[in-house]
């Protein structure tokens, strides 16, 4: 399958000041970029095809690509001032770059690169600045089989604030971390089908207008996934990244680990619901 990577917002959360220009899908986490990471999960299940829809920072994400420096993630052997690689991380790579505007929400970034999905019934979509170690092979079965038209992944809230409650008298009568609370958190991993394009209209978004229209028919399925997901929507998510990766807590990384069976998908929420 495609995957398509929205990689142009601005990331406002993520820069440390106005003069920062690298867009958030290049900062780095280890020796490779965010959308580095991202790419590698999905090469790691086969789909190697990649349709970048690209905005602020695109000359960034070009270069980088242009200029690709397989010996920082590859052994290889020096000799006599001729490099020979032992490994090779995107030699098998299709990587589409594609202009999708500065100012543009995701679902018109969608809109402008679906000519390059050609007939392609089901494809995959990310926001290209979320980790995570979840089963894509048995999120995609598990979508395909169940009819829907559309899937998000969904994650427990991850925030570390605490809900109040409180008596019109201003006595606290209960806290709880939002954390615990039973409700799930749109996780950014998409497998869609064209159909999505039928409830985005012009300048429109991908959750709000398509995951929401299609909810209201029951044709939205949510796969939860109570494993390790990590955004890096801010510079201290990114930290936090980085800081793991340098101590050898990478559970994202799965192409570091043997495959294995796909399992049965852990659970299933009922299409059309997205809580």
């Amino acid at each position: 399958m495609k995957v398509v990577l929205f990689c142009g917002g601005y990331g406002m959360r993520m820069r440390n000041s106005s003069d920062d220009m690298i867009p958030k899908p290049m900062q780095m986490v280890g020796p490779r970029p965010l959308i580095w990471h991202v790419m590698r999960y999905y090469a790691h299940f086969g789909h190697t095809e990649f349709i970048l829809c690209l905005g602020y920072g695109a000359s960034h994400i070009k270069n980088y690509f242009l200029n690709y420096d397989e010996a920082e993630s590859n052994d290889f052997v020096l000799r006599g001032g001729r490099v020979d690689l032992l490994g090779s991380d995107i030699s098998d790579w299709t990587i589409t770059f594609a202009d999708t505007g500065l100012e543009s929400p995701i679902g018109e970034r969608l809109r402008r690169v679906r000519h390059h999905l050609g007939d392609d019934e089901y494809f995959l979509a990310n926001y290209a600045d979320v980790l995570t170690d979840a089963p894509l092979d048995t999120m995609i079965d598990t979508v395909v089989t169940s009819g829907a038209a559309a899937s998000m992944m969904l994650v427990p809230p991850q925030s570390s604030f605490h809900c109040v409650d409180v008596s019109d008298s201003g006595t606290v009568t209960g806290i709880t971390p939002v954390s615990e609370f039973p409700i799930w958190e749109n996780g950014g991993f998409f497998v869609l089908t064209q159909e999505v394009f039928d409830h985005l209209p012009p300048g429109g978004d991908l959750v709000a207008d398509a995951c929401g229209g299609l909810a209201a028919q029951g044709r939205l399925y949510g796969y939860r996934h109570s494993g390790f997901w990590k955004p890096a929507d801010t510079f201290k998510e990114r930290a936090d990244l980085e800081a793991a990766f340098h101590r050898g807590d990478r559970p994202w990384m799965v192409w570091d680990r043997p495959r294995t069976p796909a399992a049965a998908p852990e659970v299933k929420l009922p299409v059309g619901s997205l809580s």
